[in-house]
């Protein structure tokens, strides 16, 4: 199968990677050359947009935000006016629902199935090929193209119609977002009250409070590490796009309003680029101490 893949980031980068390894030919794409060329130097061929609209039978994408997907399919010179009847678009970006029915609608006027297929787990899983798939669109369609998600991922669930799989992200990016803060603010309470950060990690890992987010940023946060995985500032574009879905269907959101205001005063710090477990920075601003245990540096 003959596969095209545009945007080539933190995220997109090893999930072609891992396409090419599960024997798919894949041609790519992205504003970046370098990435292009590192691919192309593992066996992908390197394209334009209006070839991979020609060749290819599926086609993903991996960009920030709705803008951007909108202006690769729906643009002056989109995929939308090249592709044809039988082909697949996946998107596998985290946009607002409403812009993947509109770019799925004026597809289907061309007779081309879409996927929106959004994912968590951040750059460790896409690496490993262990991401988690929220998938959106026609049974049919997803029963065909699940193979090539689980190329790049440990599962793949159909959520509902198209537009589906990204309202589950939102909902995700919400709980994901407000579990970082929990720990972190639980963290800093322990600092403060006598006790070490990594002996609580180490707690209460298998308890209640245990989960992915504490084994994947506590550490993190105890280390003073902020190496992105995921950025604030992306994770900044989920939570506007989670409080506008909210606010179009009437769904309170206190928390992730909470938590965005935080997410806006570190991005305002620059500190955007940082991993979003640097949420511990807004604590540790509001306490004037750290997390992390200096003598332990």
């Amino acid at each position: 199968m003959r596969v095209g893949f545009i945007g080539l980031g933190i995220m997109g980068r090893p999930m072609a990677r891992n396409l090419l390894k599960a024997g798919y030919e894949l041609w790519v794409n992205s504003r970046s050359r370098g990435p292009v060329d590192e691919l192309a130097a593992c066996g992908a061929r390197a394209a334009s947009r209006e070839e991979l609209a020609a060749a290819c039978e599926v086609i993903f994408t991996m960009l920030p935000n709705g803008p951007q997907v909108r202006e690769v399919l729906l643009g002056p010179d989109g995929l939308a006016a090249r592709m044809r009847p039988g082909q697949v678009f996946i998107d596998m970006s985290s946009i607002s629902p409403a812009v993947s029915r509109e770019i799925a609608a004026a597809l289907a006027e061309k007779g081309v199935e879409m996927l929106d297929a959004p994912v968590s787990g951040g750059e460790p899983k896409a690496i490993d090929g262990t991401l988690s798939f929220m998938v959106g669109g026609r049974q049919a369609v997803f029963d065909r193209c699940r193979p090539l998600l689980l190329a790049m991922g440990s599962s793949a669930a159909r959520c509902g119609e198209v537009g589906a799989g990204n309202t589950v992200k939102l909902a995700n990016q919400v709980i994901v977002a407000a579990n970082i803060a929990a720990l972190a603010e639980g963290l800093l309470l322990a600092k403060r009250a006598g006790a070490d950060p990594a002996a609580v990690l180490e707690a209460i890992r298998g308890g209640l409070a245990g989960s992915a987010v504490l084994d994947a940023k506590g550490p993190m946060m105890v280390e003073n590490r902020t190496d992105p995985g995921f950025k604030i500032d992306l994770h900044i574009k989920d939570l506007q796009n989670a409080l506008d879905t909210a606010h179009q269907c009437g769904a309170p959101l206190p928390l992730a309003a909470s938590v965005m205001e935080m997410l806006q005063v570190l991005h305002a710090r620059g500190l955007g680029g940082c991993d979003h477990s640097a949420l511990a920075k807004y604590y540790e601003n509001l306490a004037n101490d750290t997390i992390f245990q200096k003598n332990k540096e």
